[in-house]
């Protein structure tokens, strides 16, 4: 990955990740995240999994932060892109659509 394809994903993540790291740890303990997402034989869901490694991301120094993470970071834009374009009807508040999101740093209601 060159230069500009790292300062395009870290511009985009920066922008879309909207949960500060505690925040998001603290959500993930939550039961409404664990029930979030699609689990595979009582498995811990993409998403969950997923905002953990955001959470470390997002305490890391840019300096510090590999290729593989910014691959992860590229996938984390992706999907909250693709989520957000299938907003629900209506209040959103408590609904696994959000939950999901959240569970992947963003929270559509911040």
């Amino acid at each position: 990955m060159d230069d500009d394809e790292r300062k395009e994903t870290w511009d985009a993540f920066r922008e879309l990740v909207n949960m500060r790291p505690a925040d998001l740890e603290q959500w993930l303990a939550s039961e409404q995240s664990q029930s979030a997402g699609q689990h595979k034989d009582g498995d811990e869901s993409t998403g969950h999994a997923s905002g953990r490694r955001i959470a470390d991301i997002l305490r890391a120094k840019k300096g510090d932060l590999t290729d593989d993470d910014y691959q992860h970071m590229r996938k984390v834009v992706g999907y909250i892109r693709r989520h957000l374009a299938q907003r629900p009807q209506g209040d959103v508040r408590d609904t696994r659509w959000r939950y999901s999101l959240m569970n992947w740093g963003h929270d559509p209601l911040a």
